[in-house]
């Protein structure tokens, strides 16, 4: 399936590029997600009608992942869970425990944002956490997963 992007796709292309894909991955992600369109002569034309305009958000979007990145980059996030005497914590702590946690400290993150490639943090201790903010921008946060005193 040939598709043209319309905004940077990682391990894939930039804006603009024509790239051929599996149908599967372009028909139920990129295209419903607005980030590419198929390539054929009408979505060609108005590509180049809208080059400038996509360029300019993408722009946008990267300085203000960026700004995210740097008010982010310091922060330490406490979260305390109900844990056994041993440090396991009697359930865990998710993607959308540590947005939430961040929210409410002032930091807007997504619970898609939040990179765990070894699952939910299932023991008290510190942990730093891979932040995915932007195509280009990665970020990192410390979390500490304490016992509450229940």
């Amino acid at each position: 399936m040939e598709l043209i992007l319309l905004e940077k796709v990682k391990n894939l292309g930039n804006l603009g590029d024509k790239v051929s894909v599996k149908p599967g991955y372009g028909r139920n992600f990129l295209v419903p997600h607005g980030k590419a369109v198929p390539a054929n002569k009408e979505n060609l034309e108005a590509f180049e009608a809208r080059r400038a305009e996509l360029e300019r958000n993408q722009a946008d979007k990267l300085a203000s992942a960026t700004a995210r990145a740097e008010q982010i980059h310091d922060n330490i996030l406490v979260i305390s869970r109900h844990a056994g005497s041993e440090g396991k914590l009697f359930g865990s702590v998710s993607p959308a425990d540590i947005a939430d946690a961040a929210t409410q400290v002032g930091i807007r993150l997504e619970k898609h944002e939040v990179r765990m490639p070894t699952g939910p943090l299932r023991n008290v201790g510190e942990y730093e956490i891979t932040l995915h903010l932007h195509a280009d921008v990665e970020s990192e946060i410390s979390v500490h997963v304490v016992a509450d005193e229940e």
